[in-house]
């Protein structure tokens, strides 16, 4: 059996609070969630688990997630000297921006697909970070987790997804996936 490993993280600092977008890897990661096909359920790990959490992307089959090259990967990065960016990779959203030349949200297309919205965003996670409140980091994860494998497999069976533009039209994109 082929195991594809669904994958998102969250982060202890924002942007801002690190000097801008090119130092990505020093945001530290709070906490990174996994589905994989072949374990068939979640792991989440800490910060203190973050080489196993590395170890699993490196054995999967396939690494799939929304925006991962750019930034989880590089979140990553700031434990391993290893390339992630070798691994066998779908990131979503530069599939996506490759046929559409702009990107789009992972909420706009679970709005679109299913009818779903984020439970919450990044900079809340930030926050429940400095909280301590890693049960609702780990709830809005696992929950990005399982959009982002429910719209992996819908365009795997229907070679399309939905979207909604900026002025709130339904439109569809064709994936090859």
């Amino acid at each position: 059996m082929r195991n594809i490993v669904y994958f998102d993280l969250e982060t202890q600092k924002s942007a801002d609070e690190v000097g801008g977008w090119s130092n990505i890897r020093d945001m530290r990661m709070s906490l990174g969630v996994t589905y994989s096909t072949a374990r068939g359920g979640y792991e989440i790990y800490g910060e203190d688990r973050v080489d196993a959490l590395i170890r699993e992307l490196q054995r999967a089959d396939l690494v799939v997630g929304f925006n991962n090259l750019r930034f989880d990967y590089e979140v990553l990065h700031g434990y391993t000297v290893f390339d992630l960016t070798q691994l066998p990779t779908l990131d979503m959203l530069v599939s996506l921006m490759e046929t559409l030349k702009h990107r789009l949200s992972l909420d706009s297309i679970a709005e679109a697909t299913f009818g779903l919205g984020k439970t919450s965003e990044g900079l809340q996670a930030i926050e429940w970070f400095r909280q301590g409140k890693m049960l609702e980091i780990a709830e809005y994860c696992c929950f990005d987790v399982k959009i982002t494998r429910m719209v992996h497999e819908f365009g795997v069976n229907h070679r399309q997804l939905f979207y909604k533009n900026r002025f709130g039209n339904r439109l569809s994109v064709t994936v090859p996936w």
